[in-house]
């Protein structure tokens, strides 16, 4: 296998920090057991897990507030389409409407992707200090996930060490 660089490296463990806290949570409230994480290549989802004894794929995704302050959790530089798309959020919108923004953003991005998996599962781990599970809450009959997209299911991690614990998106009973 290749030895990644030091970003790849570094986006390899962010996304394992992820899923493991979601795993953690899920676990937790549904009392299912989901275990066992490796990561993937491309063209398959970040990471696979087993639930219940059987393969499932989460693709991961990270939910930032502003450039500067993706920049300082990543501690990285960030390519240039990304931090354009962070500039004209954090520029053109309110601080309420920045996470409904930044969350329908990734939503929509991640809707137009294809997996080699028969079951994958997105989660958006909420990296916004000042954001949290009862802001996201609040705010979900206004989340726009796509009518049409790879996943099976669609979760947040309300906060960065998933203290808040985990959210749903779809499906959803409560739209």
């Amino acid at each position: 296998m290749a030895k990644l660089s030091s970003s790849e490296q570094e986006k390899v463990e962010l996304e394992h920090q992820a899923a493991k806290i979601f795993m953690r949570c899920y676990e937790r409230d549904s009392g299912h057991e989901i275990r066992h994480l490796w990561h993937n290549r491309p063209s398959k989802p970040d990471v696979s897990c087993r639930l219940e004894g059987e393969r499932l794929d989460l693709e991961i995704a990270h939910l930032y507030g502003s450039e500067l302050e993706a920049k300082q959790i990543l501690g990285r530089e960030l390519n240039e389409e990304t931090c354009l798309e962070l500039r004209n959020l954090d520029s053109m919108t309110q601080p309420e409407e920045r996470l409904l923004k930044a969350l329908n953003r990734i939503l929509y991005n991640k809707s137009l992707k294809h997996y080699r998996s028969e079951r994958v599962w997105l989660v958006i781990r909420n990296a916004h200090p000042a954001w949290d599970r009862t802001q996201i809450e609040a705010l979900r009959n206004k989340i726009d996930v796509p009518p049409s997209h790879p996943f099976e299911q669609i979760w947040m991690v309300g906060d960065w060490e998933g203290e808040s614990g985990i959210i749903k998106l779809f499906p959803c009973a409560l739209h």
